[in-house]
């Protein structure tokens, strides 16, 4: 008898065959053929058939597994052998089963089209699909990568609030909540924060959630994301879009190398992720405006790059590159004019090819305290509630870079996805706030 169960993801990787296992899971989807019920069963690190004969089972356990409904939960034991017929290239031979939970035979999602408001509804169902299970184990390997190359070149995890008093970003795009008898809102960015933690810890980084309240209706615009950010003391302009480069190339060669089968099912060719390599295309915004402009765009030199922009660029690449330079008006208080043209900041955004536009923003920071006061004036912001961070400049104040990662803009990217809401367990959108 055995008593320990083994994960599925353990006998797909091969070294089981002919063993008798154990294992427990979810009914994701049955088919019958005679006296032969091919079961598709799940328990969160895969997915394997168990195929139930007739003649190799007692008949009630037998019955059980052609009439148990979608979603029940059971645990089932036979022997492991190989089949490359088999999803995976292996199935279990089933020897006895036992139903834990007998779901409810009216399961919402069924094999046929489903329209995006209705999944988006059912999306604690929805992301058991096989679609879905994939996305999100390609999003954890990417964080883990990340992570992976951060520790190895010597950043140190920081957290920053969630709760704040100012804008990081822009005001109208802020979330605002009571918090006890006066106003607070849901940081855009740990960006504020993260420039007092580097006097402290030096290279820097976090993976949060930000919040960004733009009345946006895209296929790459959410509400609640989750931001990548790094922060680096004594770094400028072009050390902090090598940094970025360089961690980024990282990611896509460990997804090419470690799941290339998910990205297959998804239709990305890992080897697309191998072209990445730095140092990537760099462009000035003033080559935009000329780029635009050429195409019969309506764009004009100070106008902000929208999504529309954004895409007819990055459609002319066929891997990620920078623009950088952005003029000082479309940029946040914080960035550094370039003390050679200062119309312009020490700034780049990273756009990711294949249309799919910008997925990181970031550059110098001003590390001057007379500069920094001048652009909280131009900015009409109020200097009382940027005190602490204004201190910054008159107590040890260093060059100083960094940027924010978009990790779902970054995914939908690599998992060559249509709408950003697929690379989030539970999408907040415009009009999307439940489940």
């Amino acid at each position: 008898m055995i008593d320990e169960f083994t994960d599925i993801s353990k006998i797909l990787s091969g070294g089981l065959e002919y063993h008798t296992v154990k294992i427990r899971g979810w009914l994701h989807s049955r088919r019958s053929s005679g006296g032969i019920h091919f079961l598709l069963v799940r328990d969160g690190t895969g997915s394997i058939q168990c195929t139930t004969k007739r003649d190799r089972v007692k008949p009630e356990d037998f019955d059980l597994t052609g009439k148990l409904p979608l979603e029940s939960v059971m645990e089932l034991q036979g022997t492991v052998r190989e089949d490359m017929r088999a999803p995976g290239g292996y199935e279990i031979l089933v020897e006895g089963v036992e139903a834990k939970h007998v779901a409810q035979e009216d399961f919402p999602i069924a094999k046929k089209f489903h329209g995006p408001e209705f999944l988006l509804d059912n999306r604690h169902l929805w992301i058991r699909s096989t679609k879905m299970q994939t996305i999100l184990r390609i999003r954890s390997k990417m964080l883990e990568a990340a992570r992976e190359w951060l520790k190895l070149n010597g950043y140190t995890e920081f957290h920053a609030p969630v709760l704040i008093t100012a804008a990081v970003e822009g005001g109208s795009t802020l979330f605002s909540v009571k918090y006890f008898d006066r106003d607070a809102y849901l940081t855009q960015s740990w960006q504020l924060y993260a420039e007092a933690a580097i006097a402290s810890l030096g290279k820097i980084y976090t993976i949060a959630p930000s919040f960004r309240a733009e009345k946006s209706r895209t296929r790459r615009h959410l509400t609640e994301y989750w931001h990548l950010e790094l922060e680096i003391p004594w770094c400028n302009l072009e050390g902090i879009m090598k940094v970025e480069e360089e961690m980024l190339t990282h990611i896509c060669h460990t997804l090419c190398r470690e799941v290339p089968n998910e990205l297959k099912a998804l239709g990305k060719e890992p080897e697309l992720l191998l072209k990445v390599q730095p140092p990537f295309k760099r462009i000035t915004y003033d080559k935009v405006v000329e780029i635009l402009q050429n195409d019969g765009v309506k764009f004009e030199w100070g106008d902000d790059l929208g999504w529309m922009e954004e895409k007819r660029l990055a459609s002319k690449f066929d891997s990620p590159f920078f623009v950088t330079y952005y003029p000082t008006g479309v940029k946040a208080f914080y960035h550094k004019p370039d003390p050679r043209r200062p119309e312009v900041t020490l700034s780049a955004d990273l756009l990711a090819p294949e249309g799919y536009g910008e997925i990181t923003g970031g550059g110098q920071r001003i590390d001057d305290l007379d500069e920094l006061l001048r652009r909280v004036q131009e900015g009409n912001l109020n200097p009382d509630d940027y005190k602490w961070y204004i201190d910054l400049r008159r107590y040890g104040s260093a060059p100083h870079s960094g940027f924010g990662l978009g990790v779902e803009r970054t995914l939908a990217w690599i998992c060559k996805l249509g709408h950003i809401r697929d690379a989030i367990a539970f999408p907040r959108l415009i009009n999307r706030v439940f489940p």
